[in-house]
């Protein structure tokens, strides 16, 4: 796997330096900082020069790179390097050429523990907190007592957590995120539509619960479409919920979810991403745009925009901002909305359209009229995309919902559970 990691600064100088095998020399770090930090064409962040590759991440004003002479898993290394990077968050709140400095015994101490020979072990933070800490010297009898803890963790099933936690009130709090992405062409058409959705969960639960999640009575992934939509007749029901992929914690079981599709973990305590997921079939788009832009002559243009929100009327979507071109050559702009503000931004070359509170199921319009300076030689105007931003609470755009949120543990005590979903603009651009 690895053979060394370095962590550079931005003028190339070394500020850690670990080599876990025997087949590179430390003279190593000075090809690096030739090849790539020195050389500003290089951007790719893996360069191999004869049989040895290095994978470099750029952090702050830090490069930490990974070196190998082996075939090693691409991913897999720039996994590590990020792990890296989070770790040394937890541990100094910010990882950058300063933390590094101030905390470099600890950080070859880090280093020794995550990676054994070049192979990557244990690297969550809340595990290694418990056996490297900068804290005062503890008795005998604590070490030991913590000692047998830590190894149970480092080396049984749930290395995420602790089984020693407690909580006076337990309580779970689970928030579906999605962003949608729209591209919408000039006739109305959906060029492209997807949703990015991740499943964010804050656990503060005792001891070692196992938790169940249940989504939509069906959860269809695209193997499963592929199957059905090749060999069998079975009717696609109202509440399933297509996914092209998803990506979940490792604490989630991944065999009781390819077998019945429901969601079983025992959660790392305090917040985490449980799953990651993406879909672009069936979205219900929160906001429909009706632009309509004429050219006068070459001396104006006016602008009727019409917005008009999908979802119910009993929810509300929260600071929405809509941008709309103007041209380059614009000299004098005016226009009017039924709700909102909205105004001209030079710098911008835009209107911009702000709704704080945009009610379900509303309609508003923004008329407008721009005066254009007269130009030596005529361009045309290319019409850059209306973008739109917003967020609407209690709503999604794929139709993922949380059915169930089920916790066992083995004193029986009563949780209190609370989800909350809110949709986001990703890339909301119209054409006009």
């Amino acid at each position: 796997m690895i053979s060394a990691l370095f962590i550079y600064n931005q003028k190339g100088e070394v500020l850690i330096s670990r080599l876990y095998r025997q087949d590179l020399k430390r003279s190593i770090a000075d090809v690096f900082r030739i090849q790539v930090i020195s050389n500003t064409d290089v951007r790719s962040p893996i360069i191999t020069l004869g049989s040895t590759s290095f994978f470099h991440v750029r952090h702050e004003n830090l490069y930490i790179v990974a070196i190998t002479k082996w075939n090693a898993n691409a991913a897999l290394v720039f996994e590590f390097c990020y792990r890296v990077i989070n770790i040394g968050r937890s541990y100094f709140g910010k990882l950058d050429e300063d933390a590094v400095k101030a905390n470099f015994v600890l950080i070859y101490e880090l280093l020794d523990e995550v990676l054994d020979f070049g192979y990557p072990q244990n690297s969550e933070a809340d595990t290694l907190k418990m056996y490297i800490t900068t804290e005062s010297v503890k008795s005998e009898r604590a070490i030991m007592e913590e000692s047998s803890k830590i190894t149970i963790q480092a080396t049984g099933a749930t290395s995420w957590r602790r089984s020693d936690v407690r909580y006076r009130k337990n309580e779970a709090f689970v928030d579906v995120v999605e962003s949608v992405n729209l591209l919408l062409s000039t006739q109305g058409n959906v060029l492209r539509a997807d949703v990015a959705g991740q499943i964010l969960m804050r656990a503060y639960l005792s001891g070692t619960p196992e938790c169940k999640f249940g989504l939509n009575d069906r959860l269809l992934l695209e193997k499963d479409a592929v199957n059905r939509s090749t060999g069998g007749t079975q009717k696609r029901s109202p509440n399933t919920v297509e996914i092209d992929d998803c990506q979940f914690h490792q604490c989630v079981k991944l065999g009781k979810f390819d077998s019945d599709r429901t969601i079983s973990f025992i959660p790392p305590d305090g917040e985490f991403e449980l799953m990651r997921y993406r879909t672009s079939d069936n979205i219900n788009l929160p906001f429909k745009v009706h632009p309509v832009v004429n050219e006068i002559g070459k001396s104006k243009i006016e602008y009727k925009i019409i917005v008009k929100a999908n979802f119910s009327s009993k929810l509300y979507a929260n600071n929405v901002v809509l941008s709309i071109p103007t041209p380059l050559n614009a000299a004098g702009v005016t226009c009017m909305v039924s709700a909102g503000k909205a105004k001209y931004v030079p710098a911008e070359n835009a209107m911009v359209w702000k709704i704080s509170r945009f009610q379900g199921q509303s309609e508003f319009m923004l008329t407008g009229e721009v005066t254009l300076t007269a130009m030596t030689h005529k361009k045309a105007w290319s019409r850059p995309p209306i973008s739109m931003d917003f967020q609407v609470l209690m709503f999604t755009s794929s139709g993922l919902l949380v059915r169930f949120l089920k916790v066992f543990e083995k004193s029986n005590y009563k949780s209190v559970k609370w989800v909350r979903y809110m949709t986001k603009a990703g890339n909301y651009q119209i054409r006009f």
